[in-house]
């Protein structure tokens, strides 16, 4: 076994690449969590 070292890139190691639509989810679902919480709360003071 020999001790060779691989050099590629962060695209080519995880065989592909992050769309934007990623960023949007993201932000869309924590923009509805803090909505729910805030329902939540706002219900349960009453």
């Amino acid at each position: 076994m020999t001790d060779e070292q691989i050099d590629i890139s962060k695209t080519d190691a995880r065989a592909g690449s992050a769309p934007r639509v990623t960023r949007y989810v993201l932000a869309i679902s924590m923009a509805l969590v803090i909505v729910a919480f805030a329902v939540i709360v706002v219900f349960e003071l009453r």
